[in-house]
């Protein structure tokens, strides 16, 4: 029979030989239908017209216009990547810079990495034939750390601006010196942009949100332009009552939808990969208990820290008969369209971080929503069709709700931005142009803590090469002065590890080391590593990647952090080693290592008190070591740490025991340098206009 089948088969694809090409050109003609079904299509010439004749353009595009992918494909018909020019689009998330750029290759039939690309904190796709360039707005800010003036760009487009990232918020303002000097030079060449001709810049603002009058005042009364959406009808739904545990009330909409309702995908919004990951694990624990052909649910996760080819899975369409439940946060409010949704379960509620500069400390809690990210969560089941959204909590709830987002440049620590500033040579921060401006105490405790960590001088320049070291490395400032230190201290390998680890927040269940956390990150990152190499000449890379998922599994690790690290460690060893760094080890001299971490994390140290708490030394704060420290329960006299948060309690996690000893060097550099400090640095006027 099989081979009859076979025969069949064959026999078919011999009497249409050229269907690869027929297929391929009917994907093509759905591909431009859906172009031209797009309602930002019948405004291609009115807006190419308002770019050409307005040099800020602020778009207001609603959900399901197209304007992501369609704009920048107009601008390169419309002549504005000739001479080798590019046009840039920033995304706030790095999965909304993948997603887009691949569907707008599909729609160009263009190979990723030619024409149209994506560049994204570790993995960079682009070419020198790349004329589309879709990328974090993280990534363009580190980008004008080599070009000031992003030569290369005829027009920059920022996307997304109503989440108001930091990153977004300080974008704007860089973006508008440099519109400004870029028009002043007038078409010329310019020594340090490589030889290329510098002609005026175009700057597109473009927003999801209607209100676009803080766009446009801020750049002086710029132009705005409304493009309409798509929207289908979306039937809202709320509970009765509050509910107390929104997790459970979440498994059981999704599972009253799958049993209820018509065919579609479900889309459920929840705070974290802790989270996501618990009501996966309880989908498929309760699919079990249902009848076989019940049983076609496919439950999907998305979140930040999740690697890239595992995000992508959401955007595949469910099998034929089933229908996905994507378990996503706050990602999937408006950056990213995932196929297939006709219901969207809303928790009402989103994991926030507040850091409080006068005790040094991260809050992170669990909030509730916005109007706007409500409104946002529940037209992602309109996109392609009628659908529902079920709130999980009363519709008078709802309009307590605050109308939208507190900018995260007014509830973030300030070093990296500030220090990405300096390096960018803008020296004077308080005179710098936000659009909201962070808090005086915010600025003055960055800039402290920079120059503590040797980022800047006494007169608040930036040190060299130590700073300019700092900067070139995509990672906290702390995270950065310990790679630096690791390479004198001869332990950089430990200290990447380290970093990467820490970057991805990997568990380290099953693995205890006595001295703590950052030791044990380091044993579950090089058993691994021993593991995948006494298999490595017989393995093929699809049967690692099954090993190490085995292995995980095995010891308890999460296999989806740990890999993350593992592509973390090898982009930042890439960078120290452009920097020139001898990437040595230790070996097992974990005293050295241990030193090493106490001269890096010294702002971060805690000392036990009589009754079992720790002291915070810099902030003088009484904390708890975090339940899952390996640390925990053995209550060490003095340590350092890598994370002060409060949630239930004051806590301090990812530590490691150290001599108080090797501490006091560090707090005679301290108490000599804030003398310097505030003599030479705070006291100047502009700091002092704030304070």
């Amino acid at each position: 029979m099989a081979q009859g089948e076979l025969k069949s088969s064959v026999l078919n694809r011999k009497r249409n030989p050229k269907s690869p090409v027929a297929s391929r050109s009917s994907k093509r003609q759905k591909i431009a239908e859906h172009r031209k079904s797009l309602p930002i299509a019948s405004e291609e010439e009115h807006l190419i017209k308002a770019v050409q004749k307005n040099d800020i353009l602020i778009i207001v595009g609603e959900t399901g216009s197209g304007k992501t992918t369609q704009l920048p494909q107009f601008l390169f018909n419309a002549g504005f990547c000739r001479e080798g020019k590019m046009v840039g689009i920033t995304q706030p998330r790095r999965i909304a810079a993948l997603t887009i750029a691949k569907r707008v290759a599909e729609e160009c039939d263009v190979p990723l990495g030619q024409k149209v690309g994506y560049a994204v904190r570790f993995d960079d796709t682009t070419s020198s034939s790349t004329r589309l360039k879709y990328m974090t707005d993280g990534f363009l800010l580190r980008e004008a750390l080599v070009d000031r003036l992003l030569s290369r760009y005829s027009v920059i487009i920022i996307d997304e601006a109503h989440e108001r990232t930091v990153h977004t918020d300080v974008l704007l303002a860089l973006l508008k010196k440099v519109q400004r000097e870029r028009s002043e030079i007038g078409g010329g060449v310019l020594r340090g942009c490589q030889g290329r001709k510098v002609s005026p810049l175009k700057l597109i603002i473009m927003s999801a949100s209607l209100d676009a009058r803080v766009f446009c005042d801020y750049y002086g009364g710029a132009k705005d332009f409304h493009v309409e959406g798509r929207q289908f009808d979306v039937d809202i739904f709320y509970t009765v009552h509050p509910e107390t545990d929104y997790v459970d009330a979440a498994l059981n909409t999704i599972f009253q939808i799958h049993s209820e309702e018509e065919e579609g995908d479900i889309l459920v919004f929840l705070t974290g990969q802790e989270e996501i990951e618990s009501v996966e694990r309880l989908v498929q624990e309760k699919l079990q208990h249902l009848p076989e052909d019940e049983r076609k649910l496919l439950p999907l996760a998305i979140f930040s820290a999740l690697p890239s080819e595992q995000q992508m899975r959401v955007f595949a369409p469910a099998p034929i008969g089933s229908r996905k439940v994507v378990l996503a946060t706050n990602i999937a409010e408006t950056s990213i369209t995932i196929p297939g949704i006709r219901y969207v379960v809303d928790s009402g509620v989103v994991k926030a971080r507040t850091y409080d500069p006068n005790k040094g400390m991260e809050t992170l809690d669990v909030v509730p929503v916005s109007k706007a990210q409500a409104i946002q969560r529940s037209g992602r089941a309109g996109r392609e069709g009628y659908g529902k959204s079920f709130h999980l909590y009363p519709e008078r709830d709802f309009w307590k709700l605050e109308d939208s987002t507190k900018p995260e440049i007014k509830r973030c620590n300030l070093s990296n931005v500030i220090l990405q500033l300096k390096a960018l040579g803008i020296d004077d921060i308080v005179g710098f142009d936000f659009i909201d401006k962070p808090s005086r105490s915010a600025i003055v405790k960055a800039l402290a803590e920079l120059h503590l960590l040797g980022a800047l001088t006494d007169d608040c320049k930036l040190a060299k090469p130590a700073g300019e070291q700092m900067a070139r490395l995509p990672l906290k400032p702390v995270y950065s002065r310990a790679l630096i230190l690791a390479n004198q201290f001869n332990c950089l390998e430990e200290m990447l590890i380290t970093v990467a680890m820490l970057s991805a927040r990997t568990s380290r269940n099953h693995f205890v080391s006595v001295e703590g956390d950052h030791l044990t990150y380091l044993s579950v990152y090089r058993e691994l590593d021993e593991f995948l190499e006494e298999r490595k000449a017989e393995n093929s890379e699809a049967k690692a990647e099954k090993n190490m998922r085995k292995w995980c599994k095995d010891n308890f690790v999460n296999s989806r952090s740990l890999k993350h690290a593992r592509d973390i460690y090898r982009q930042i060893r890439g960078n120290v080693e452009q920097m020139g760094f001898n990437v040595s080890s230790c070996g097992d001299d974990m005293l050295e290592y241990r030193k090493c971490l106490a001269a890096s994390f010294f702002l971060k140290a805690a000392q036990r008190q009589m009754d079992g708490t720790y002291r915070a030394l810099e902030s003088g704060e009484i904390v708890h070591i975090h339940p899952s420290s390996v640390l925990f329960r053995s209550k060490p006299e003095c340590v350092i740490f890598d994370e002060l948060m409060q949630t239930s309690q004051k806590y301090i996690n990812n530590l490691t025991r150290i001599d108080p000893l090797w501490l006091a060097e560090s707090a005679l550099i301290i108490t000599k340098q804030m003398s310097d400090f505030n003599a030479s640095c705070l006291n100047t006027t502009s700091v002092l206009s704030l304070v």
